[in-house]
């Protein structure tokens, strides 16, 4: 496929699935049930967090943890006291158990008492001349852990110094970051450039980038991530985690193979 057929192939697919109408079904669902600019912080990155597996599941996953935060995440977490968190000991979402939830909770505590919002945590470690959000998950991966925390937790949170493709941390990065008219990511963080997002990168998105022919193996790393989101850009420089709208919907819904 020719660049400008490929360009309008996935123009095509990005608008399609970037509707309103993909809310519902997906982990982004969970933050859209919020309007404060912190419980959509909060609630999203722990959706981001437990997105693997059935869409279904994680949904139902995730509304059973905002239940546990009274479905009022940030009130919960700047007001509770320590015996409030004994709730979240039978949390489980695959390797994801109560220990890990405690620690998350207990970070993002100490977090909230300091800043006023999860933003400054990724963006404080960019500048304008960044072509991409590496130093910004690696920056976060180490505030987060700078308490003293669990071992097993540490697989939770990914970081690019591993070479990790940090599809996790992307997507929420998408969701926060990218803003245009259709509704589906919030928009709502203003430091961090949307030219400088990186794609998400699961199974479904490597397999059809590499039918596609963007990248040329489907190693989910984060050179591939890199990869990946330079081939992007030639289609978008403004905007290329755009297209992860159309690579999932070709995987996930369409089954393109």
């Amino acid at each position: 496929m020719k660049s400008q057929q490929l360009k309008d192939y996935l123009d095509a697919k990005a608008a399609y699935y970037n509707q309103p109408a993909f809310i519902g079904e997906d982990p982004i669902s969970i933050p859209h049930r919020y309007s404060q600019l912190q419980d959509i912080e909060i609630s999203g990155l722990f959706a981001a967090i437990l997105a693997w597996g059935n869409r279904t599941t994680i949904i139902n996953k995730c509304t059973e943890l905002m239940e546990l935060f009274d479905n009022s995440p940030y009130d919960f977490i700047r007001n509770h006291e320590a015996r409030d968190r004994m709730r979240f000991m039978n949390f489980k979402h695959r390797t994801f158990n109560g220990l890990d939830l405690l620690y998350f909770v207990e970070f993002l505590q100490h977090y909230y008492s300091n800043v006023t919002s999860l933003e400054f945590a990724f963006s404080g470690h960019l500048d304008q001349t960044d072509t991409d959000v590496e130093k910004a998950i690696a920056g976060f991966h180490k505030i987060f852990f700078a308490l003293e925390h669990p071992e097993r937790t540490r697989k939770h949170i990914s970081t690019p110094a591993r070479n990790s493709a940090c599809k996790r941390l992307n997507m929420f990065l998408r969701w926060m970051v990218r803003k245009d008219t259709s509704g589906v990511d919030f928009g709502m963080w203003h430091h961090i450039s949307p030219s400088q997002l990186v794609c998400p990168m699961d199974v479904h998105v490597s397999r059809v980038a590499t039918r596609l022919g963007l990248i040329r193996n489907a190693d989910p790393t984060w050179s591939t991530a890199i990869e990946l989101t330079e081939r992007l850009r030639e289609l978008d420089p403004e905007d290329p985690v755009k297209y992860d709208f159309a690579l999932f919907g070709l995987g996930v819904v369409e089954k393109y193979v």
